[in-house]
């Protein structure tokens, strides 16, 4: 196995940020997938390519991670940094397949706060992945677009884990609000059993996202 010796590698941040987009790719996906008259079958197999493309991009940082002698910054934070970002592309995948499996679609309209929780996921994937590549930006060795100023240490990050803290509390209000209109006998109890699998799903999607800025946020305190 050849090992690198280069102190700083931007193959780590290139994945993150291909990492990243991917999630925009997976949030897109489950847009589309609410939208009356969806081809559920069809967006639920395209997220699926997308967990799988999220896999190979994690599977190739790993390796880089095995196979380079100096990392950027310590090789466990790399790992769950990775990890992290992996997480939420599988619970985005599972909201697919589940809402394509258990037929929810066929309802006259998924419930308003579960387009929310999509919504704000979202918003998240895209505060994600501006993030990773101001990261990616940031690292040395990577020339910043023209007009484009190179961040300066991690701590430049810091309106992103805080705006993806405030927007994952948005979500835990979303899905508060619709285990209330789920048990509020407005469906029946299949359904509601169905379509809480789902929003338990968006939560921790939610959260994941949320896990991926405390981790950035955990590098920076320990790189500063």
């Amino acid at each position: 196995m050849k090992f690198s010796l280069r102190p700083s590698e931007a193959a780590f941040y290139d994945m993150f940020s291909r990492a990243a987009q991917n999630l925009l790719r997976g949030t897109a996906l489950l847009t589309e997938l609410a939208l009356p008259g969806a081809d559920v079958q069809a967006v639920s197999e395209r997220l699926a390519e997308a967990e799988h493309d999220n896999d190979e991009i994690t599977h190739e940082l790993y390796n880089k991670i095995n196979s380079t002698f100096i990392t950027p910054f310590d090789r466990e934070d790399i790992y769950a940094l990775g990890s992290r970002l992996d997480d939420v592309m599988d619970h985005i995948e599972a909201v697919g397949s589940l809402v394509y499996l258990y037929g929810l679609t066929k309802l006259p309209s998924l419930p308003r706060e579960m387009h929310e929780m999509v919504d704000v996921l979202n918003r998240q994937a895209a505060i994600t992945a501006e993030a990773m590549e101001r990261l990616r930006v940031g690292a040395p060795g990577v020339k910043p677009p023209k007009g484009v100023k190179k961040m300066k240490g991690l701590r430049g990050l810091e309106d992103y884990w805080v705006e993806c803290n405030r927007l994952e509390n948005e979500g835990d209000r979303a899905y508060r609000m619709l285990l209330v209109r789920l048990f509020s006998g407005e469906y029946d109890a299949l359904t509601v059993l169905k379509m809480k699998e789902v929003a338990d799903e968006l939560e921790a999607a939610c959260d994941a996202f949320e896990h991926v800025a405390n981790t950035l946020e955990t590098i920076a305190v320990k790189e500063s």
